[in-house]
């Protein structure tokens, strides 16, 4: 490894400005070093996250001859493929769904969004608070870290309510995800990948004293060895910083004015496209965080804002990914934390849903355009093939190489299985 002075270390500055430091992340990888990786299929996955959760009434699983106070205000329109339609605010998707599976019965029983998310994202039900870990922090454990780039990243940041969502939990931060930022801002720059701003001698000098009174107090706590190993992790820290790799990975102004107009010159569209160039670069999983479908109360305002937006990201990034062959190792997955109701309220919105929800795969071996599962004639409740949350974690964990029965520990010692419940769905793959 290049060596690189303490100077540079310190020009390079802070390494936590999102909540997960670049010396936690690698000394995960030095513990990781021996560990197998188990026969892994998959090299990354894509979760698109639509926080709040997508109304499939409006989406992918309309029901135009129900009343109207269900069916609601859109129409449907053809998808190319025969017999399959969309709702209208979907024409892309519409185009695009002969390179995707539509799950239209994702199910589970639970309606709060915190408990709900934390379930979706880990497969695990547990309280509001987080109890299990994210199934990117999972991969990020169990497969370990690999070249300058971190393992697992949320763009712009994790699926949050009232708190953060999507998290590594009793893993710790070691493996919690490396938060991008909105790669849609002007001038967009990721602190922890790009060089700081050069530092004058005296403030150079400033920082150094500082840290030199830090590393002293902590070697009389500690003792030399480990901060020899903290100072070493500091010090690849600075080289991920400085690596052609890391800085190449997140530069998303290098994409041309066509390629980033066609996912869409907001925060979703330019989020899926970074998602494309970190997998591209050596990231196994990146959750792209959508959020706001939560529509108790003017839906349609809300979605003929939101459905636009997804429609033109998440087609470019279906698009893009299999005209430049990453499929074959990336598994997309679209979901929310669960669907709305069939019957639109008195505030003309849509409530929270749990029997009932649409999801998306793509890749991965997946078998695309088809549709798995159905909803009665309301849209209310899964009559076929219901997938609950553990499924869909279980299917991604074991093409990603990793047994979701294998123990993990909690910080008392104590082994606890990945997923305590969950099988294959093996209907996306048959």
């Amino acid at each position: 490894m290049q060596s690189v002075n303490r100077r540079t270390c310190l020009q390079v500055g802070a390494l936590s400005a999102f909540g997960v430091s670049l010396p936690t992340l690698l000394r995960a990888e030095s513990e990781q070093a021996q560990k197998p990786a188990g026969n892994q299929r998959l090299k990354s996955v894509i979760l698109v996250y639509l926080g709040g959760g997508l109304s499939h009434h409006d989406s992918f699983d309309l029901k135009p001859e129900a009343p109207e106070e269900i069916r609601g205000k859109y129409k449907p329109i053809d998808s190319n493929l025969t017999g399959l339609q969309v709702g209208e605010l979907l024409p892309m998707m519409a185009q695009t769904m002969d390179k995707v599976c539509l799950v239209r019965s994702g199910a589970h029983n639970n309606d709060h969004h915190e408990t709900a998310t934390n379930w979706v994202m880990s497969g695990r039900f547990g309280s509001a608070f987080g109890d299990w870990p994210a199934m990117g922090a999972v991969a990020a454990q169990q497969l370990g870290f690999t070249g300058s780039v971190p393992p697992y990243v949320a763009v712009p940041r994790n699926p949050s309510f009232t708190w953060e969502l999507g998290k590594s939990a009793f893993l710790g931060g070691r493996f919690e995800s490396f938060k991008a930022g909105d790669p849609n801002e002007q001038n967009y720059r990721v602190r922890d990948i790009s060089p700081g701003e050069p530092l004058s001698d005296a403030r150079a000098a400033r920082r150094s004293n500082l840290l030199k009174s830090v590393d002293g107090l902590a070697t009389k706590v500690q003792g030399n060895d480990q901060i020899a190993t903290y100072d070493e992790f500091h010090q690849r820290a600075a080289n991920m910083i400085l690596s052609s790799t890391a800085r190449e990975a997140f530069a998303i102004e290098k994409e041309g004015d066509k390629v980033r107009d066609r996912y869409g010159r907001n925060t979703f569209g330019q989020s899926c496209l970074l998602a494309r160039r970190l997998i591209e670069s050596g990231v196994r999983f990146v959750t792209v965080n959508f959020g706001g479908w939560d529509h108790h109360a003017k839906i349609w305002e809300g979605l003929e804002k939101k459905l636009p937006e997804f429609d033109r990201g998440f087609s470019a990034l279906v698009d893009d990914t299999t005209s430049r062959g990453l499929l074959n190792e990336t598994l997309i997955v679209c979901m929310g934390e669960f669907g709305r109701t069939p019957k639109i309220n008195k505030d003309n919105g849509r409530d929270h849903w749990a029997p009932a929800a649409s999801m998306l795969f793509a890749g991965g071996g997946v078998k695309v355009g088809r549709v798995i599962g159905a909803t009665d004639k309301h849209g209310a409740y899964v009559t076929n093939r219901p997938i609950a949350p553990a499924d869909v974690s279980y299917t991604v964990l074991s093409h990603l190489g990793i047994d979701p029965r294998r123990h993990i520990h909690t910080p008392d010692g104590r082994p606890v299985e990945i997923l305590d419940s969950g099988e294959l769905i093996r209907d996306l793959f048959a």
